[in-house]
């Protein structure tokens, strides 16, 4: 059980979604919010009879649910905390793919989910600038991601673009930035329904790579259903990171031992991932020679 004084406290929680099925926890999968709760327990601050995933802490909430495969960098999850919480210290029962880096004081009526205010998500899309030597099959061309983008900008509602029936409706901010061969998607709103990111980033690229017209954008966005067989597929999970979740008046500051921890746990994973991908490149180069 929690010792010593509590009061509510928000962390910043960054994650590899990779090895997760998703951020809300399940009975029988391994989940975010599952390794999170499990490591409360460690410490001590949850009842360990009622199991993590039946017990939170008073006053517990997070920021939002992420799809299986889905990252985080600004995760929020808040809570009735020790003074001794800080983030190196949740850190001590964490694997390196979860690691907590900041912390704020919160007003005891915080909610993490409903006091947010500005949600942000960025999708890493492989989409080499369509020219001489980009790979054909994902090249864009970077002006038809970008209109597109800007055809989803603004209050619509996305009922075309996600299995949810209510809450369609959301005033969204969209734009691309290039950083060599990927495309990053930067997507806003006060909250969003389900896979919407996802699946405005397939309709770009489709629309990117020519392979729909622009005016699909118009279509997805208009009142009418649209059939099954027309409609857009969420793009992969594992390029998205929910970027940012801004709140009022609630300033987070970065526990610098914690952040550093986390910069090299990421950087590791980053390594092992590219060490991954030259072993997958080499065998596609050596088939390719065989020409």
């Amino acid at each position: 059980m929690t010792h010593g004084p509590t009061a509510s406290r928000a962390f910043r929680v960054a994650y590899d979604g990779r090895e997760y099925a998703g951020f809300q926890r399940q009975p029988h999968a391994t989940t975010v919010e599952g390794t999170l709760l499990r490591a409360l327990a460690e410490h001590g601050i949850l009842d360990r009879g009622d199991g993590p995933t039946h017990a939170t802490p008073p006053g517990y909430a997070a920021a939002g649910r992420t799809d299986a495969g889905v990252s985080a960098v600004a995760q929020t999850v808040a809570f009735a905390a020790p003074d001794w919480l800080t983030p190196r210290a949740f850190n001590g029962h964490l694997p390196g793919s979860v690691r907590v880096w900041a912390a704020a004081d919160a007003p005891t009526d915080f909610h993490a989910t409903h006091d947010a205010v500005r949600r942000t998500y960025r999708y890493h899309l492989y989409a080499p600038a369509r020219g001489d030597g980009a790979d054909r099959d994902y090249a864009v061309d970077d002006g038809r991601v970008r209109d597109a983008l800007v055809r989803f900008s603004g209050e619509h509602d996305f009922h075309n673009l996600t299995s949810d029936e209510t809450g369609t409706t959301r005033d969204l901010t969209a734009s691309a930035t290039r950083d060599g061969d990927l495309l990053v998607v930067e997507v806003s709103a006060g909250g969003f329904p389900r896979a919407l990111v996802r699946r405005i980033v397939g309709a770009v690229r489709a629309v990117g790579r020519g392979a729909a017209d622009p005016s699909l954008i118009d279509r997805l966005l208009a009142p009418e259903p649209v059939p099954g067989e027309r409609g857009v597929g969420p793009a992969p999970p594992e390029p998205l990171v929910l970027w940012d979740v801004r709140y009022e008046g609630v300033a987070f500051e970065a526990d610098p031992e914690a952040a550093e921890s986390a910069r090299v746990a990421f950087g590791e994973r980053y390594r092992d991932a590219r060490h991954a991908a030259a072993a997958t490149g080499a065998i596609r180069d050596r088939i390719a020679g065989t020409d």
